[in-house]
């Protein structure tokens, strides 16, 4: 299921790692960059490559939230909703983009695009309100710098393997 690509990715974080298993996020992640999730096939066959529990692998992809266990949109907005975010309009934001997508908080959009996922805290109140948005920080946010953010992220795609049954975007 995985390709050479992602295969060669987890080897070589299998390099950088004293023990197999300080390689596991990263492994994970590069599952999940070639997948758009972590597909269990694919956390499977990572953990046969690194020599470990496939289960082990399954239970930190349901702890970690940026770990994903079922198809995601494209792009998954992250707007943080604890407290300094919150006072500083993050309810406005996160009512802006779930109004200007038309979906709710752990939505995804019809045609797979976008996924919102708040989260509580992004640890990085100094950019409040702020999201995590593809692994990208956005800080200050505005309706205007959501709109300039979105249609940035409209006109990206990310790698995924199309070959995958059953995936594609999830209301959840």
């Amino acid at each position: 299921m995985l390709s050479q690509e992602t295969v060669e990715e987890i080897r070589a974080a299998l390099t950088r790692y004293p023990r197999p298993r300080s390689a596991v996020l990263d492994a994970l992640r590069a599952v999940q960059r070639q997948c758009g999730y972590c597909h269990p096939d694919g956390v499977k066959e990572a953990a046969e490559i690194m020599g470990l529990d496939a289960n082990a692998l399954q239970m930190l992809v349901t702890f970690y939230d940026l770990l994903y266990d079922q198809p995601v949109g494209e792009h998954v907005l992250m707007p943080c909703k604890n407290i300094a975010c919150y006072l500083r309009g993050a309810d406005h934001i996160i009512e802006y983009i779930s109004t200007k997508l038309g979906i709710k908080p752990g939505e995804t959009t019809a045609d797979g695009q976008f996924t919102l996922e708040p989260m509580e805290c992004l640890a990085a109140c100094d950019l409040a309100p702020m999201m995590i948005a593809d692994e990208t920080y956005h800080g200050n946010l505005t309706e205007e710098r959501v709109d300039e953010i979105l249609a940035a992220l409209a006109t990206t795609s990310k790698r995924r393997d199309e070959s995958i049954e059953g995936g594609g975007a999830h209301h959840g």
